[in-house]
C-alpha cells in the first residue's frame, strides 16, 4: 500500500502548511509589536514548510540520485533544467522558510506570513508543473 505522499504528494505538501500553521499559531503573536513572542514555533513552522515543499518539489523535481540527501544546489540545478518560476520561488523561498525562519527564527509575523506565501506558491507551481499544464 503506497503512503498519502506517493498518492498524492501536492496534497500532503498542503498538509504540511496547515501544520505549519498550526505551529505558528502558538507562538503568541503580539499585534501591538507585530511579531511574534516565542521563536521556538517559529523555528518549527519555517522547518515544516520546507519540508512541505521539499514533498511537492520531490515529486517535480527527481532529485533523490546517488548517496546521501540532495542539497539545496541539487534542487536548484533541477528546478533551473526544468521551470524557470520554480527556480525563482526555491530561491526566495529556500532562504526565507529554512534559513530566516527555520535557523533564526525571526519572529517579525511579516517575515513569517512571506515565508506561508513562498511555500504556497512553490507547491502551487509544482502542482502545475505535475498537471503537465507548462
Amino acid at each position: 500500500m503506497e503512503n498519502s505522499e506517493e498518492q498524492n504528494p501536492i496534497a500532503e505538501a498542503r498538509r504540511y502548511v496547515a501544520n505549519a500553521k498550526e505551529s505558528i499559531e502558538k507562538a503568541n503573536y503580539d499585534k501591538e509589536l507585530g511579531s511574534y513572542s516565542d521563536c521556538k514555533y517559529v523555528k518549527t513552522a519555517g522547518n515544516i514548510l520546507w519540508s512541505g515543499c521539499l514533498v511537492a518539489l520531490d515529486a517535480v523535481l527527481h532529485v533523490h540520485k546517488g548517496k546521501g540527501r540532495p542539497s539545496i544546489e541539487k534542487y536548484k540545478k533541477a528546478a533551473g533544467l526544468r521551470d524557470g518560476k520554480l527556480l525563482h520561488f526555491i530561491n526566495l523561498g529556500y532562504d526565507m522558510m529554512h534559513l530566516v525562519m527555520g535557523y533564526d527564527g525571526n519572529t517579525d509575523k511579516k517575515v513569517c506570513d512571506i515565508g506561508f506565501d513562498y511555500a504556497n506558491s512553490i507547491i502551487d507551481r509544482c502542482a502545475i508543473l505535475l498537471l503537465g499544464t507548462v
